[in-house]
């Protein structure tokens, strides 16, 4: 007897934030292998927009740091679709800075894209959400960066440390009808990896560090969110998902070995 694929998204909407490029990127394609219409936001529209089974994502222009732009993806997605499923808080980031120096206003901006607007887009959804009989599914993208020091962006590592916390009460505050998980992430090769880790060399030496033996690719990190999506984690909510190689190999390790 056939039984339904649980990772079949046809017939769902997902909103996927920051996913012109990138981890955002693999993640709109991955759904729209699987199936589902795809709505992203980012500030600029790209070149080329994601695809994938010959069918295109919706592109709507935003910056999630201001209420009023994620009021327009949400009330494009549903005016068009009638509904939303899946929200990726993807878009995020920082450049590098300096924990002695960075100014408040810089740490502030980090802040508000990293942790604020992940929790206002959520808002908006969940508010969809609730009032739709299947109810739907939020997924944060986190970064090992909240687990452990640092020293190149504070306020990034404090936001995404946020957005652990946020997982989880959100995770209860919306349960029993919208789950909430964060896909947590180790280093990762997009097309802004050099800006980080140097050409390939350095990617490569990155990779050394990582238990798994390299850094991740995009389509890591998607394929975890099409779980995390899917039926296959229903009982899952409130909590992360660690996407990130096993992990970096303790630096006493090499320290105490050097001839390895």
């Amino acid at each position: 007897m056939a039984t339904e694929n649980p990772l079949d998204f046809a017939d769902k909407v997902v909103i996927v934030t920051g996913g012109c490029r990138g981890i955002g990127r693999g993640i709109a394609e991955r759904f729209l292998g699987a199936g589902a219409d795809v709505v992203v936001c980012c500030r600029n529209e790209p070149e080329s927009l994601p695809s994938a089974e010959g069918r295109d994502a919706v592109f709507v222009a935003a910056d999630v740091r201001e209420p009023d732009q994620i009021d327009t993806v949400i009330a494009a997605t549903t005016e068009r679709f009638g509904r939303i499923d899946i929200l990726v808080n993807n878009a995020g980031g920082s450049p590098p800075a300096d924990t002695a120096t960075a100014s408040l206003k810089f740490s502030t901006a980090i802040v508000n894209l990293n942790l604020m607007a992940p929790m206002v887009f959520s808002q908006r959804a969940n508010a969809v959400m609730q009032d739709q009989p299947e109810g739907g599914v939020i997924l944060n993208i986190g970064s090992v960066s909240g687990l452990r020091a640092n020293p190149e962006s504070a306020a990034y590592g404090i936001a995404k440390a946020g957005l652990l916390n946020l997982t989880e009460t959100m995770g209860v505050s919306f349960a029993p009808k919208v789950r909430v998980v964060c896909v947590t992430a180790g280093p990762i090769v997009t097309e802004q990896a050099h800006f980080y880790y140097g050409d390939e060399e350095g990617i490569a030496a990155v990779g050394k560090t990582i238990a798994l033996g390299r850094m991740a690719e995009p389509a890591d990190v998607a394929d975890v969110c099409l779980f995390a999506a899917s039926s296959l984690a229903r009982y899952i909510t409130g909590t992360q998902i660690l996407v990130h190689g096993g992990g970096e190999k303790p630096a006493y390790i090499d320290a105490a070995n050097p001839e390895r």
